[in-house]
């Protein structure tokens, strides 16, 4: 077996990365994707691609997938036909929430749709005390009348979440049996099974989310596995996690809910990869697509994890990359408010009828359209000219929307990128200044179909000194695929003072999540060689309604754990997830303590000495390290990259006071040591990368591309 296949299923583009790990071969393919049903075009990328390098399917031995068919679900809302069972008197629960607005200053502004109506929330009998005894049992008659009156209703599948389910599953582990017996064909989303973790309303909608997703992802998944089953492919297929790692399809269907940044997340693999490579740890993702651009921020070369997020309204509590979203893509559709006011997006055009240079019915100006008129963009054709694009009608569609606006064309056209980029930075600011963390202490790492196209601009409004572009960066998140590690994650809610009596209940913790760490680590058949461990606590002060995640990990040298606030550089253990006691447990609570007082006073600027902290939730990241794929440094050719021209355009770029007569380099000529000045224009089949005047641009060793100030 020698090729490894990694595929990003997206909204605009299905990408798709080759690696042969004998001879070190990459290739990338780019089709358009298949919105109604994602795997017919993802079989047609696969065909494609092994066709392309002269491989059969059965040479494959890895394939790797992420895709954002959970997201679109949720966001559409076309999910299944959803039940709840709960504890009697919570069935409101999920349509009262926190009781806050989505929008505290918009008082027009509509809560998201509750995902299951109130007639298919049923409550049962039973109550569990917060300490785990049980106070009123179980009614079991009234769970398998719950049960047969949701079948009847005709849903497909059903969430169970009984209050404190986190502290002991009894209860609900009989009410899913009773499930099982009655309704065995619904798919069934258990909340201990799902969020075993505090706070009943977010637990309640994770539930409710994982089994809203549940038959739509199952159903998606067994056509993508025939579809790739008749192409000849024999490897066992892999779906990512919102948390970077990958797991097997088989664990994809049974928890969908965790693959709801499934394609994002790699992205922010493949960046940090290609960070690490180049010799750059502090990094800003910027992954730029046709119809959002997701940012993330990356110190000493680690991505922040968070334990919870609202993804387009619902709360969800799973492990997942910081990754922060916006509606800004080469599809965002530009329009003219009620104002007066151009806006950018978060409305777009999607792959059909996707931007008015498409030439397919679409009649609003997007970004790409924008960009077609300034020149930025090669008038005739994209992805190496396989797709052609028509640059009379961009013309027409910006020439419309210049009218409302009482401006020229070219004005509205670089004002449209101006408000994209605006709204971009504004992203960025979100996960790096209002964090603490300086953007210009950064490299911006630009990927994504639109992202090298922005990148330049996007770094000048930061003031970020550095842009990093990748040898493939419309395909990065594809690349990612072949870059990441099999994973799981495990949490527990134990909460309990930091003081002498924790570290008993810190071994008891650990010790339950490791025993969950290992029986994964056996169903997926991972040699103890091959096996991490990384611990962590969600901490807090007394009273505070929010917790830093500081990391527990085990120094593989001394056995010594040492703290850490989570995001910052750690090491990982090999083996079993129970920390060492050596040098007794005060050291080590203390460590802890150290850690939290120190994330507290970055992100908040101040830490109490005299308050009690509190430990409550307990964390165990499981991976299995994979083979990956490998690139090799190439030889330095020197600064000429003349031999890249090929052929000039004109660029309008009001930096230097309207349109410029630009080189053209060809990315697949530009070789290790190369340097050439802005403007000029950088293409390729996945990707158009702007040097701005000012600019220089270089190749380094992996060429990648580096564009810096003169």
């Amino acid at each position: 077996m020698a090729w490894r296949i990694g595929v990003d299923s997206g909204g605009t583009f299905t990408d798709v990365c080759l690696f042969d790990d004998k001879t070190g071969a990459v290739a990338v393919w780019k089709v358009a994707s298949t919105p109604d049903d994602p795997s017919r075009g993802i079989a047609a990328g696969v065909a494609q691609s092994i066709d392309r390098v002269g491989a059969s399917p059965g040479s494959v031995g890895y394939f790797g997938h992420g895709t954002t068919v959970a997201t679109n679900a949720l966001i559409q809302h076309k999910g299944a036909r959803t039940g709840l069972i709960t504890t009697d008197g919570f069935r409101d629960l999920l349509e009262i929430g926190r009781q806050k607005r989505p929008d505290l200053y918009d008082i027009q502004i509509d809560k998201p749709d509750v995902l299951v109506s109130r007639d298919l929330r049923l409550e049962v009998p039973e109550r569990v005390r917060h300490d785990g005894t049980i106070e009123v049992p179980l009614d079991q008659a009234a769970v398998r009348a719950a049960v047969r009156s949701l079948k009847a209703a005709g849903v497909t599948a059903v969430a169970i979440c009984f209050l404190y389910g986190f502290v002991t599953e009894t209860h609900e582990a009989i009410a899913a049996q009773i499930l099982a017996d009655e309704f065995p064909e619904a798919f069934a989303s258990i909340s201990h099974a799902v969020a075993p973790e505090f706070r009943e309303f977010e637990r309640m909608s994770t539930a409710v989310v994982n089994a809203y997703l549940g038959p739509v992802m199952q159903a998606y998944i067994r056509r993508l596995g025939d579809r790739l089953t008749s192409l000849g492919l024999t490897a066992a297929p892999h779906l990512t996690q919102s948390n970077g790692g990958v797991i097997s399809f088989e664990q994809a269907a049974a928890l969908p809910v965790r693959t709801v940044l499934s394609g994002p997340s790699t992205g922010v693999v493949g960046a940090r990869e290609v960070g690490r490579q180049a010799g750059f740890a502090e990094l800003i993702t910027f992954d730029m697509g046709g119809t959002s651009t997701d940012v993330a921020l990356l110190s000493g070369g680690e991505c922040r994890m968070a334990s919870e997020a609202v993804i387009h309204g619902y709360p969800i509590k799973a492990p997942m990359l910081d990754i922060h979203t916006v509606g800004a893509g080469g599809g965002s559709i530009a329009f003219v408010d009620s104002g007066g006011l151009l806006k950018v997006g978060p409305r777009s055009a999607g792959a059909d009828p996707g931007p008015v240079c498409y030439g397919l019915s679409g009649d609003e100006p997007t970004v790409t359209d924008a960009n077609m008129v300034l020149g930025t963009l090669h008038p005739s054709f994209l992805l190496g000219g396989r797709m052609p694009v028509r640059h009379d009608l961009a013309v027409a569609a910006v020439t419309r929307l210049a009218h409302r606006l009482g401006l020229d064309m070219m004005r509205t056209a670089q004002g449209i990128v101006s408000v994209v980029t605006a709204n971009m930075a504004r992203a960025i600011r979100v996960i790096s200044v209002q964090r603490g963390y300086d953007p210009r202490d950064y490299t911006l790492v630009a990927f994504g179909g639109a992202g090298p196209l922005h990148a330049a601009r996007l770094a000048r409004e930061l003031e970020i000194a550095r842009v990093l572009v990748p040898v493939s960066p419309g395909i990065l998140c594809a690349t990612g695929l072949l870059l990441t590690d099999l994973r799981s994650d495990f949490a527990l809610t134990r909460l309990t003072p930091l003081d002498d009596a924790a570290w008993s209940v810190l071994q008891e913790a650990f010790s339950v999540l490791s025993a969950r760490a290992e029986a994964w680590f056996d169903a997926e058949q991972i040699v103890p060689e091959a096996r991490r461990i990384v611990c962590s606590i969600d901490m807090r002060y007394a009273g505070q309604n929010y917790e830093l995640p500081i990391n527990l990990p085990e120094d593989s040298a001394t056995g010594e754990p040492r703290a850490s606030a989570a995001g910052e550089p750690r090491a990982s253990a090999t083996g079993g997830a129970r920390p060492s006691a050596a040098g007794g447990p005060q050291p080590i609570l203390a460590l802890l303590a150290d850690a939290f007082a120190a994330a507290h006073r970055r992100l908040y600027g101040f830490a109490p000495d005299d308050e009690p902290v509190q430990l409550v939730t307990f964390r165990v990241e499981a991976s299995a390290v994979v083979p990956k794929a490998t690139f090799v440094a190439q030889h330095d050719a020197g600064p000429d990259a003349t031999g890249a021209i090929t052929g000039n355009r004109q660029v309008w770029l009001p930096e230097a006071g309207g349109f410029v007569d630009c080189p053209i380099y060809d990315r697949t000529l530009l070789r290790a040591g190369n340097k050439f000045a802005g403007p000029a224009v950088v293409e390729q089949m996945d990707a158009t990368t702007i040097v701005l005047p000012g600019m220089i641009g270089r190749i380094e060793p992996y060429l990648n591309l580096i564009l810096e100030a003169a």
